[in-house]
């Protein structure tokens, strides 16, 4: 389970890599993102795929908690459940950064756009946009 979860966790930093920065991939992945979220198929596919995440990290969740009350109930744990604690740590965590980078994706290409919209690009008018903002 790991394997494939370290695999989406790059994928995800190397999409929001190339929307944060301006590269000739910016703009292709922009329109696809946004081809995605204006049709309900991709769009439904996503969050199926992020509600199947969240179960597991909730069936993962739940297994620490049970290994947990077996601690405070006393009873010492063996080496097997320190390291089937530790795994299930580790794979909440995992899948945790994995649904944030996610949802950050998700909102990436507004923030561009808005970006985009005011005028800075470069970041010269930053000064500008804060006044806008506090109007």
């Amino acid at each position: 389970m790991l394997q494939p979860l370290f695999f989406l966790l790059f994928a995800e930093v190397f999409v929001i890599l190339l929307l944060l920065y301006r590269t000739p991939l910016q703009k292709p992945l922009l329109r696809l993102l946004d081809w995605a979220k204006s049709n309900r198929g991709p769009m439904v596919a996503s969050m199926t795929a992020g509600g199947i995440l969240f179960v597991i990290l909730a069936s993962i969740l739940y297994g620490i908690i049970n290994t947990q009350k077996q601690l405070t109930e006393g009873s010492p744990l063996n080496v097997t459940d320190q390291f089937i604690l530790a795994y299930h740590l580790h794979e909440a965590s995992l899948l945790g950064v994995t649904l944030f980078l996610g949802l950050m994706i998700g909102k990436l290409p507004y923030y561009i756009k808005e970006r985009k919209e005011t005028g800075d690009d470069d970041g010269k008018n930053k000064w500008k946009l804060k006044a806008k903002l506090q109007r």
